[in-house]
């Protein structure tokens, strides 16, 4: 995980160099609410991650030392070996991501941004790696060191970052056949139908052409879910498909039906409730695309909050090995109740100006109780009442003018 904390600052200058190739280009690559929303969804995989990932090496480990069939030392041809395993058992976990209904619920978050750049790769689901987990076990049974795996997911992780843009054309045909390529997972973000479902490689596309689920970029792509998310609420985003797959099932008549509803595609539904929903062809001039329009003074109240609490999480995450249990707790209350503020505000929901002045009031002691556990105290706490004291004046400004 540590290799993915690190490289931030490098997404965000690939993210910069992206929004001045889309100035100079004339295109508008980027909107300031949805990529706020798609980088809040990644900070909320992460410092949730941070739970999950800690019991996903216990059991790693566990499985390894008691059940493993052969022992797999650290050599050039053994992390050759576990890179196309990784990616190989990626394919699966991706596949079936798309083709089971409860697991999509954990990735859909990633394809809901209805833009192709940079930041949306960055939007992850915070529930997916509960799933994923599962699919690279064979790895650790056969004998693979579980550290070396997660390096080498890490790594796999790293590369799709770079293919999640439309600044970069087809590549030659021979990268094309063999590797994931912008072109290729462009085609995997479309709702167009005959795009739905294709394209699940990782770092290679070998797997998709070996297993029939390859399709080439032909027709402009139009990017989203079939049904648009419509919000900028980043906790939402995670749980929204299973709220409304949960109302599904209660209008069915059979506990089958309820199961299959889980284990079938996204969409199905039994034929007295309308049988399985169809993608509707889409013209990519005819999309109108979610948006909402609030001052540009509380923007730019938005970004500086965005910019502390970015700053402030990506810290939380660099500590949080050698954090409690209470201190990962509390931390993780404080990003998830910021951004989900910083979403509603977006939003204009008067809820989110509410828990926005609250949030501002509570900050400095929470703060201060966080540092202090982790033995920082007074100086942390003076830290975030320099920061709070400016950002409570300016919203309380913000209440006084029209947003």
């Amino acid at each position: 995980m540590k290799a993915i904390i690190l490289a931030i600052p490098i997404f965000f200058i690939l993210i910069g160099v992206e929004l001045l190739v889309g100035k100079l280009k004339k295109t508008e690559l980027y909107r300031f609410n949805d990529a706020v929303t798609n980088i809040s969804c990644g900070l909320i995989s992460q410092v949730t991650g941070v739970l999950i990932k800690t019991f996903t090496l216990v059991l790693y480990i566990f499985l390894h030392e008691n059940f493993r069939l052969f022992d797999i030392q650290d050599t050039w041809w053994s992390w050759l070996l576990l890179f196309i395993g990784v990616d190989f058992f990626y394919y699966w976990f991706h596949r079936y991501a798309h083709e089971i209904s409860a697991f999509w619920g954990t990735h859909i978050v990633h394809h809901q941004s209805e833009e192709y750049n940079l930041s949306v790769a960055l939007r992850q689901s915070a529930l997916q790696p509960i799933i994923s987990s599962f699919f690279y076990l064979p790895l650790v049974l056969i004998g693979f060191n579980p550290v070396s795996f997660l390096l080498i997911n890490a790594l796999q992780t790293l590369y799709q970052f770079w293919i999640h843009t439309k600044t970069i054309g087809k590549l030659h045909p021979s990268i094309e056949f063999l590797f994931n390529t912008p072109s290729h997972h462009r085609v995997h973000h479309g709702v167009n139908p005959k795009y739905i479902d294709r394209n699940h490689g990782g770092t290679f596309i070998i797997f998709d052409r070996m297993f029939g689920t390859f399709q080439e970029e032909e027709e402009v792509v139009v990017y989203g879910t079939v049904t648009p998310f419509a919000s900028w609420n980043p906790i939402w985003a995670n749980v929204n498909y299973y709220s409304g797959l949960w109302k599904e099932m209660a209008l069915t008549k059979s506990w089958l039906d309820k199961v299959k509803m889980l284990v079938k595609r996204p969409g199905w539904r039994p034929a007295y409730l309308g049988g399985a929903y169809t993608a509707p062809p889409v013209e990519p001039e005819q999309v109108t695309k979610y948006d909402t329009t609030i001052s540009p003074r509380l923007n730019q109240y938005i970004l500086i909050q965005f910019i502390v609490i970015l700053v402030a999480a990506t810290f939380f995450l660099l500590e949080a090995e050698g954090m409690g249990w209470l201190e990962l707790i509390l931390g993780n209350f404080l990003v998830l109740w910021s951004l989900l503020s910083l979403g509603g505000l977006l939003e204009l929901k008067t809820w989110a100006f509410r828990i926005e002045q609250f949030r501002l009031v509570l900050l400095t002691p929470l703060a201060f109780i966080l540092g202090d556990l982790q033995g920082y105290g007074m100086e942390t706490c003076l830290f975030f009442a320099f920061v709070c004291l400016p950002s409570f004046l300016l919203f309380f400004k913000l209440k006084r003018t029209k947003y």
